[in-house]
């Protein structure tokens, strides 16, 4: 019954998706508007068998049905609710299967938002795109990567990767990702329509700017959530080793930030055509290609917990849509010239510039180290591994440049800027860029690193309070509103501007926390009896005693310790090994106390021994909480510059863009 609703679903998603391609692009080359509305009406039938496939397959992990493969593989009688509903994404044919159910989501918002405007070429051949991809990812679910794959039910199945049901981090990190990565078919789409209708202008920016900035604050929330699983499931006390599959889901974050902020010189001066519509495509092929590091089983990950023969499919498919994309820049070159150019380098655009040119390189590092391992093993027969050294040293330089940029971008003006304006500008947060290196030098800083990026982190910090108080003043100047009200106004005036600066905020949050946490760390094993104690970094480890236990699940070995630091008693620890089934080594489960300052970090190494000795591991890592503070802000910043303006609202809309200027709102009569 389940495996039959499954296949019934992915072959009408097929069919829905093959029918609404034809019917568009017959429209499309007759004119025709009665098949262009018909063809739009295609993509809601691609998310209704999207949604019954997944309410299939839900249905069958919930129930426990072992005539599916995929339930047998991926879920057990004593799998908890909450891992069992995460069963969906826990390999390889569920994951494609909810990445098609995202899709239709979008596509079909997409399809929704621009109703009105169903009989517009750009708004059709965007449609027909998406519709593409959406029959790809069916087709790979038909062929390949089938969920619903039957074979004679065992009494139980095996149950999920043990790291999948040890946290329930794994229950959000995962769609967190993939609304991001699937949300960049939208601009994507939007971007191919645009070559192929010749709208290269910034009209199609316009369509797909809120599309853009959710996938990207998806991803960023996916990113953060990714790091904070590492950091609580996998007890080495790290939350980022750059992993080939973590620097999957960095690439094309990378290239999505540098795109956000591209296309605000586009909208402005309606300059860098060629480099945001390769940048947009360029971000597509990279979500592309993490699915397949992911899911093709060709790496060998903590995070890769599949091996399939879909390999040559994301291959192929990433081959297409990368030949299509330079393809159609080429065709178009002539026409995506324009006459303006950058009047000085000390201004925003060049700043932008710089920008782009800086995260480019950065993905273009991070990509160099993630697939040349492979390259080299698939050419000559050897297997190289690039670790974190090579990306620290080839990273560090151009994430300084970038915090510099962030730091001096936001206060420069368009097309020129005088000294009188950098002065007034840029002069007290650079002293107090400057007061904060000698402040760290005199604490302890130990590295120019260190020292700068704490130094351009309070500069950019003053930057942001300067661009806050400028606003509140000019909005108090004009209405002869309080601070207060004056300020909040002049926010939900211009969300957009100061939801980039509280972004920026979270990252310089993030670029301290990162800095901090790796440097000025202290990791360290003792092995302890009971009754038995120990200090490290300043902290006194005493060892209770072990308690064993055991359920349907798993079976665990729990470490109780008592921990003081001077005369303040911190309480009870108790960090754990647990086993599961099926499993042939325990995942541990370290015991965390955070605080703004630092982390006190416990992991059980190893169970008693017979002389009844265990193993502690303890890790004092500072400022780790700010990475998760960084990532709630910049999530916080990504909502607001999402909102409407009051303006807006109160006006009903931004009047069109005209090519080459900056899209202006109505003002009141």
């Amino acid at each position: 019954m389940k495996a039959a609703l499954g296949y019934a679903a992915l072959t009408l998603g097929v069919s829905a998706s093959f029918l609404g391609v034809i019917t568009l692009a017959v429209g499309i080359r007759r004119h025709d508007a009665a098949l262009l509305r018909l063809g739009r009406r295609y993509v809601f039938g691609v998310l209704a068998c999207a949604v019954i496939g997944v309410v299939a397959m839900e249905w069958a992990l919930l129930t426990h049905d072992f005539s599916l493969t995929y339930v047998a593989e991926n879920n057990a009688r004593s799998t908890p609710l909450l891992f069992t509903i995460a069963g969906l994404w826990a390999a390889l044919e569920g994951s494609i299967l909810l990445w098609a159910l995202i899709l239709g989501g979008y596509l079909a918002f997409a399809v929704h938002r621009f109703r009105d405007r169903a009989t517009d070429p750009l708004v059709a051949w965007a449609t027909l795109v998406g519709l593409c991809v959406a029959l790809f990812f069916f087709a790979l679910m038909l062929g390949p990567a089938n969920p619903f794959h039957t074979q004679v039910a065992p009494l139980d199945g095996r149950g999920p990767n043990a790291l999948l049901q040890n946290h329930w981090l794994m229950a959000i990190h995962p769609p967190m990702l993939y609304l991001g990565y699937v949300g960049f078919t939208v601009p994507f789409a939007f971007a191919v329509a645009a070559l192929a209708t010749g709208r290269f202008g910034e009209g199609w920016l316009a369509d797909i700017r809120r599309s853009t900035l959710v996938a990207w604050g998806f991803l960023t929330v996916g990113i953060i959530l990714g790091a904070w699983w590492s950091y609580a499931v996998l007890g080495w006390g790290g939350y980022w080793a750059w992993d080939p599959v973590e620097n999957a889901s960095l690439l094309p974050w990378l290239t999505g930030t540098a795109f956000i902020h591209s296309v605000i010189v586009q909208e402005r001066r309606g300059m860098l055509r060629v480099w945001n519509l390769s940048l947009v495509i360029a971000t597509f092929c990279l979500t592309i290609l993490g699915t397949f590091l992911t899911r093709s089983g060709v790496l060998n990950s903590v995070h890769s917990f599949t091996e399939s023969p879909i390999g040559p499919w994301l291959l192929g498919f990433l081959a297409l849509v990368a030949t299509t994309g330079i393809g159609l820049i080429a065709w178009r070159g002539d026409q995506l010239r324009v006459p303006g150019k950058i009047d000085s380098p000390v201004s925003r655009e060049s700043a932008f510039l710089g920008n782009n040119l800086l995260f480019a390189g950065l993905a273009f590092v991070v990509l160099l180290g993630t697939v040349y391992p492979l390259l080299a093993e698939a050419l000559q027969g050897r297997q190289l591994s690039v670790g974190e050294p090579y990306f620290n040293r080839m990273t560090t330089p151009l994430g300084l440049a970038l915090l510099f940029l962030m730091a001096v971008a936001p206060a420069l003006p368009w097309r020129a800027a005088s000294s009188d304006v950098l002065q007034r500008r840029l002069l007290i947060p650079a002293w107090i860029g400057g007061l904060t290196m000698l402040a760290a030098i005199a604490l302890g800083a130990h590295g120019i690193t260190d020292t700068v990026t704490f130094g351009l982190a309070a500069f950019a910090i003053a930057g942001i309070v300067r661009q806050f108080v400028v606003g509140a003043r000019a909005r108090r100047t004009a209405t002869s509103e309080s601070w207060p009200t004056s300020t909040v106004r002049a926010v939900w005036g211009n969300p957009r501007l100061y939801g980039g600066l509280v972004v920026h905020t979270g990252i310089v949050l993030i670029a301290i926390s990162l800095v901090a946490s790796n440097t000025y760390d202290t990791k360290g094993e003792v092995r302890l009896t009971r009754g038995e104690s120990a200090i490290v970094s300043g902290y006194r480890v005493t060892y209770l005693n072990t308690r064993f236990e055991r359920t349907g699940q798993n079976s665990s070995a729990t470490a109780r310790l008592r921990v003081h630091r001077g005369d303040h008693d911190l309480g009870i620890f108790e960090p754990a090994i647990k086993s599961f089934p099926g499993t042939a080594t325990g995942i541990p489960t370290p015991a965390v106390k955070s605080g703004l300052t630092r982390d006190l970090y416990l992991t059980l190494i190893s169970s008693p021994s017979a002389r009844g000795r265990v193993t502690i591991g303890v890790a004092v890592n500072p400022m780790v909480i700010w990475l998760w503070i960084g990532g709630g802000v910049v999530a916080l910043g990504t909502m607001l510059a999402l909102t409407p303006s009051l303006r807006r609202r109160r006006t009903g809309g931004p009047v069109p863009a005209t090519p080459g200027a900056r899209p202006k709102e109505k003002v009141p009569a």
